[in-house]
This record gives C-alpha cells, structure tokens and sequence, in this order.
C-alpha cells in the first residue's frame, strides 16, 4: 500500500497555504524526521515551492525524485528553532531561497517525529548570503571544495568557540610553500607525523579533530587540498604594505600581510565575537557574521539583525 500523508500533517498543510497567502510567503518548508507520502505533500501544497529539510538523508530518501528541494544539515541535538534556522541559511546559501523571502515552516516542536506546529518566518530584508558562487569570486588557485571545507570549520568554531570558551585562530590556505617560509614554529606541531589523507579538511571527522586543537596558539597551513601541512606556526610577513580599519588586532595584520606577500587566503576566527574574516591580497574581502548560533555569509562587513522564529 502506498504511503500516505498522516492527516494532521494535510491539515497544518492547508493551514501553511492560508498563512503563506496571507503573509505573501513565497516557500513552504518542511521539517521531517521520517520520510512521508512527498508526491501527497506536494500535491497539497499548490503552487508552494517546497524545501524539505532533515538531519539524516534516509529521511529525505524520495524527495528529490517528486520534484522537492531538499536539504540536509547536521544538528540532531539542537533545539527545533536552531534547527529551522540552519536549514534556513543553508537554502539560502544554495541559493534556492532569496535573503529576503517570506518562509511558512511546519514542524516537530512538541512530539520528534510528529509534524505538530506551523510558523511565519520573514528573513530580513537586509540579510546577504555567502554562496559558492562568491567562493568562485576570489579568483584563486585553490578549489572551493578545500575552502568550503575551511570556512565550514572555522564557522563552527567562531559559533561554538571550544569547552564554553571564546576562541580565535586562523588558517592560510594556499601557496604553503611559501606560506611555511615566512612562519616559525610556537611549540609543538600536533600534525607533524600524520599521513596526508590522515589530515585532510575536506573530511569531516578531520575537521572535528582540528577543532580541539584551536586552543594551541599558533596558525594553521593548509595546502590547496585541504592538508594542513603545520600547525601552531606564527606568520610572520614583515615588511607587506596593507591596511586596515582600527581595532583588529595582531591575526587580523598578520592574515592581511601573509596574504598580500603571497597568493594565499586567509580566513581568521576573532575571539572576541567570533566574526570570521577572509582576507586576499592583503585585504578583507568577505565577512562572515555568527548570530543565534549560526552562521550567515555575507558580503560585506555590516552587521545583521538575528533570524526571528515567530
């Protein structure tokens, strides 16, 4: 017998439609923790785009075969609004959902694993994102696999910070060759004796173990493929000529001018905020602001009002 749509779920459907038509919503998104009748959810959503969300691909496993947008995020443990949130941004950066769209959400607030609630989220207006495609911008050697691998981490690590803890680090990415001749070693190396593919970023276990080394002082050097060949180095690029905004302190100088004396990027994490900048020929050229413990990529440096779940 062919899977059906619970009927709480077709009546919080409906419910979607009136609100989105009431509020000129553009996007229905749907929050699932198991996989439901899709061609029955898309049938009665209408005209609604539908973006449907989870934390487990087998959860999503026929979405994309019935014409939905799927995405899939990592955050069992975090609470629904956060979860929301994160599949939210997520969209956007993909670019399935514009910054400034009208969102009608159903979810599991109350019960995992039964669709219960509905909601009305109005991004704002001013929000930018931070896509691929601004990635493919920089006009750099490296692939935007090995800095989407980097800037996922450091994102991490400017929301999380390490054991309640604020941190900030940096990694330069590219030229290590170069990048290594103009660094000294500030202790131990915790990479040094690991295979490549032992310290590779573009996996994800790879990227959790480098978080716990975050505290160590130090910069870390990663190869254009996502190796990072050292660890707890100081740059030092002495004699560069950049410039930036006062108030940055001596990572942010250093990330500009290793950058500016060769063709690596930089991306910092601040301490204090956890703002993730990029930087590239000795200049800033991308900020990435946290909020609500997540992250939005954004083109400039202003800051931004929090994503509100009504």
């Amino acid at each position: 017998m062919a899977k059906k749509l619970p009927e709480q779920v077709k009546t919080l459907v409906g419910l979607a439609k009136r609100l989105a038509r009431v509020n000129e919503a553009d996007l229905l998104l749907v929050w699932v923790e198991t996989a439901i009748a899709w061609e029955e959810l898309r049938s009665g959503a209408g005209e609604m785009t539908i973006v449907v969300a989870s934390d487990s691909a087998e959860n999503l496993e026929g979405a994309v075969d019935a014409g939905l947008d799927v995405v899939q995020i990592d955050a069992f443990d975090a609470p629904i609004s956060e979860r929301l949130s994160t599949a939210l941004l997520e969209s956007i950066a993909e670019g399935i959902l514009s910054p400034g769209a009208g969102v009608v959400a159903i979810y599991s607030a109350f019960r995992r694993g039964k669709i219960d609630s509905v909601s009305f989220i109005q991004l704002d207006e001013h929000l930018g994102r931070f896509s691929v495609r601004d990635l493919r911008e920089l006009e750099t050697s490296v692939p935007v696999e090995t800095l989407k691998a980097v800037l996922d981490l450091a994102v991490q690590i400017g929301r999380e910070g390490r054991e309640g803890k604020d941190i900030g680090t940096m990694f330069v990415v590219g030229d290590a060759r170069k990048v290594m001749a103009s660094c000294r070693s500030v202790g131990f190396d915790p990479v040094k004796g690991y295979k490549r593919d032992e310290k590779n970023l573009r996996d994800k276990k790879i990227r959790e173990a480098v978080k716990e080394l975050t505290t160590l002082d130090g910069a870390f050097i990663v190869s254009a493929d996502g190796t990072v060949e050292s660890a707890c180095q100081m740059v030092e690029a002495a004699g560069a000529d950049v410039a930036l905004s006062g108030g940055l302190g001596t990572r942010h100088w250093a990330a500009a001018s290793i950058t500016k004396k060769t063709s690596a990027i930089a991306i910092t994490v601040s301490e204090s905020g956890g703002k993730v900048r990029i930087f590239q020929g000795g200049e800033i050229m991308k900020t990435i602001e946290p909020f609500r413990r997540a992250m939005v990529w954004k083109r400039d440096q202003g800051g931004i009002d929090p994503l509100e779940l009504e």
